[in-house]
């Protein structure tokens, strides 16, 4: 059991350590530009060092479980190390899973992740609402339970997510609003003492004006998780305008610019401090 909850523990991570997230993405690219084979052996050596070189220094680590699970069993004991490991040496571990599903199979998704227990216990994971936002309650309920996090899918970077998440309801209401606002709900208790609560939302950083066409409310007393920086095109100089005064509540999220000036620790160290005060610069 934690002793106290994920967005405590991530303010304070962020203000220690640097407002940074930075990603455990070993696709089979990245593993040749290391020199490293797609394989169990290459996938845990590459694990290795990034967790190495990065997890007592960054405030969370990401570890992206596909790139895990394509591996079969192996490859998620290479997972399960990591996560025990950066846990050990202070990083917070959000594992992006991006599970969603409805009754006794979400609850066993969270039991996976969320549950103390379990050997892929993570700091906090992400999740798919579009179920309803409501088939997300056992994920809630565990991480509320065990001192975890949520972050949840809102306003996604790729150009294909505008179709569900910018779709209007009979209310007027868009979907990407709706959801950014029962988060805000879920956090209303943590707001109300003036902490970062723990359920989060999954916004772009390469969104631009996005957020304000679907109406939708940043400010929701959570984290929010801002992937795209980088290789996908955005600046840490694009966050105050696409966040505006959400801003300090960003945990922006890189990989490959990170990832790409390994496997060397040094450099891998050198780029991620670098990201970290380049964010910190624009969001203070």
């Amino acid at each position: 059991m934690t002793t106290a909850p994920f967005g405590t523990r991530l303010r304070a991570a962020m203000d220690t350590r640097g407002p940074l997230c930075v990603g455990i993405d070993p696709h089979a690219s990245l593993l040749a530009e290391w020199g490293l084979g797609d394989d169990v052996a290459g996938l845990e050596r590459f694990t290795r060092t990034v967790v190495d070189a990065l997890a007592e220094r960054v405030a969370v680590l990401k570890p992206q479980s596909a790139f895990f699970e394509r591996f079969g069993s192996r490859g998620i004991a290479v997972l399960e190390r990591a996560v025990a490991d950066a846990r050990a040496a202070g990083a917070l571990v959000l594992m992006d899973a991006k599970r969603g599903d409805i009754g006794s199979t979400m609850g066993a998704y969270a039991a996976a992740y969320l549950d103390p227990g379990s050997p892929l216990f993570s700091d906090a994971v992400t999740v798919s609402p579009y179920l309803g936002f409501g088939s997300l309650r056992p994920a809630l309920d565990a991480a509320r339970a065990s001192g975890a996090g949520v972050f949840v899918l809102a306003l996604t970077s790729n150009p294909e997510g505008a179709e569900v998440q910018h779709a209007v309801g009979a209310d007027g209401t868009s979907v990407a609003a709706s959801v950014l606002a029962s988060l805000k709900a879920e956090n209303a208790g943590e707001a109300a003492q003036g902490r970062l609560g723990s359920f989060g939302a999954v916004v772009g950083a390469t969104l631009g004006t996005a957020a304000s066409r679907a109406g939708a409310e940043l400010s929701i007393g959570g984290p929010l998780l801002a992937p795209g920086i980088g290789a996908q095109g955005a600046t840490p100089a694009d966050l105050p305008g696409v966040f505006g005064a959400a801003v300090r509540d960003v945990l922006p999220s890189v990989s490959r610019g990170v990832l790409r000036y390994g496997p060397d620790t040094a450099s891998l160290v050198e780029a991620a401090a670098r990201m970290a005060d380049e964010v910190r610069a624009v969001a203070e």
